[in-house]
């Protein structure tokens, strides 16, 4: 899992593959599957039944369980990212488009069936994919969150002096703390908490002092 979550962050910001419909099958399946019952608990044979497909089937398209959950979240993230670079065009500012990226990021991973019902049901086994993989997860991450602020540079909506890698790393680990931790200060369910936050504390950042 430690690879799996960061492998699946970095494709997802590819072009998504060309699936056959009995891959797609399989990937509603495991889908449903574990956010039913964990990933721990189920098995190919559970999916292949709830796809309606043969178990040899199932291990022909994804050759191990690994495999076939690697895929599955992966197209969760791509989702995400697709879902955030329409979102994001609604705001009219730099500054808005960190309030809502933040706000809207944080909303969308803990409301996520698959995601959100993966690090509250079994945190011990995704959570510690996203901080004890030597960085790569975080690091796949902020290479994004820095790629966005680049091209806020590059339009001049924020000064060309702004160190954006470390905007981004400081950024994409306060997120993280967020989603790995329950927070007895900020009400992480209320959009307009985190908007507060962001506005409040994220988009300094981007001020040259």
């Amino acid at each position: 899992m430690e690879s799996m979550l960061q492998r699946a962050l970095a494709e997802a910001l590819t072009p998504a593959p060309v699936e056959d419909e009995v891959a797609v099958r399989l990937l509603d399946a495991a889908h449903d599957q574990f956010c039913r019952l964990g990933i721990r608990r189920s098995t190919m044979e559970d999916v292949a039944r709830r796809a309606g497909v043969s178990r040899i089937t199932a291990y022909r398209r994804f050759a191990t369980k690994d495999v076939l959950v690697e895929h599955v979240v992966r197209r969760e993230f791509r989702r995400y990212f697709e879902r955030f670079s329409v979102e994001i065009r609604q705001a009219r500012t730099a500054a808005d488009r960190v309030v809502l990226g933040f706000a809207a990021s944080m909303q969308a991973f803990r409301d996520n069936e698959l995601i959100g019902g993966l690090m509250t049901a079994e945190p011990d086994l995704l959570v510690p994919s996203m901080i004890t993989d030597g960085g790569r997860t975080l690091s796949t991450v902020q290479r994004f969150v820095a790629g966005q602020l680049r091209a806020e540079q590059r339009s001049g909506h924020i000064s060309e002096h702004v160190d954006v890698d470390l905007v981004a790393e400081l950024w994409v680990r306060l997120s993280a703390s967020f989603l790995a931790i329950p927070s007895r200060v900020v009400d992480l369910d209320d959009p307009e908490a985190l908007r507060a936050v962001a506005r409040r504390y994220l988009v300094p950042m981007l001020s040259v002092g």
